[in-house]
């Protein structure tokens, strides 16, 4: 192709598709006829001078959706669209599509499971009312503390109850107590016995994960001694329920596992649905855990993170 023809072909895409002239303002701008411009134009794409991509998110998220189900044998991904990369807002994003979720999926006679805490409370407090029968919610896990450190145990139990109208059992009592026969006198207790088969038997459970961190809320519980808190922050990737498990999902730390008021993780893979509301940087070696444990068959996480999960090597 001859250099002032391509030059001229160049400049027509430049004018054309960098600076959005119109054919027509291109034409008199450089003396020429509108067909020329298109002519022109159509060279440029013929000849690879101008390459047209378009780049669609949904299939972006399908993609991402389909290699997370893929990669950790999950049953559902919902992959939400956060506008910043930031925790708070984070959190709210997945509450109101955890919310979005748990309202579509919800029906008669089920038994639903939830776990407490921050993103939790936020999926609580955006759930639409729905109108279903011979429902029943229960908590997995104790949710009392110590200190002021606020868990929405309650909130979180009151909040599902009263959008599906139906009866709830609270499980008041301490996640973690400070020796094992505790735990066992606890659980042999016949009313708080029930309320943990209720857990067992849920379908659907609802949970997030959390991280060894000294500002997390079940670190500021008041649970744990200082070797504790070494032993968690030295092994442990995240917890569910207040079981602290590694980066590839293996329960660690035996002994306050032991002392754990609440679900076994291996009986949340049971669930017909058991479903993971998490996202952000903070969480993700968290969540990678809880994927490669098993713990969950229903991810729904931001954009962000999902990327980053299905880069993470096995």
């Amino acid at each position: 192709m001859e250099m002032d023809k391509l030059n001229k072909i160049i400049e027509v895409a430049r004018l054309y598709y960098q600076l959005d002239y119109s054919q027509q303002e291109i034409a008199k701008k450089l003396d020429v006829s509108r067909p020329t411009v298109s002519r022109l134009l159509k060279q440029a794409k013929d000849s690879g001078i101008v390459e047209i991509k378009i780049h669609n998110p949904v299939e972006a998220g399908e993609e991402l959706t389909e290699r997370l189900k893929t990669k950790f044998g999950l049953k559902e991904v919902i992959v939400a669209s956060v506008p910043e990369y930031d925790h708070t807002l984070i959190k709210k994003h997945l509450g109101q599509v955890g919310a979005s979720y748990l309202h579509k999926v919800v029906k008669d006679d089920d038994i639903i499971a939830t776990s407490w805490g921050t993103t939790i409370y936020e999926v609580a407090k955006t759930l639409t009312p729905k109108p279903i029968s011979n429902t029943t919610i229960v908590q997995l896990n104790g949710g009392v503390n110590h200190s002021e450190a606020k868990t929405y145990s309650a909130e979180i139990i009151h909040l599902l109850g009263a959008a599906f109208n139906t009866q709830t059992f609270l499980l008041p009592l301490p996640a973690i107590v400070d020796h094992i026969v505790v735990k066992q006198a606890i659980e042999a207790d016949r009313h708080i016995h029930k309320i943990l088969d209720l857990g067992k038997q849920a379908n659907v459970a609802i949970f997030s994960v959390g991280i060894p961190v000294v500002d997390s809320v079940l670190l500021q519980a008041e649970y744990f001694t200082k070797e504790d808190q070494h032993l968690i922050q030295s092994k442990a990737a995240g917890e569910i329920c207040s079981r602290f498990f590694d980066k590839n999902g293996e329960i660690c730390v035996e002994d306050l596992n032991n002392r754990t008021i609440g679900i076994e993780l291996h009986e949340l893979a049971k669930k017909e649905k058991s479903i993971l509301v998490a996202g952000g940087p903070k969480k993700l070696e968290a969540i990678y855990g809880a994927l490669k444990g098993k713990y969950a068959n229903v991810l729904i996480t931001d954009q962000h993170t999902a990327s980053l999960l299905v880069e993470m090597s096995n």
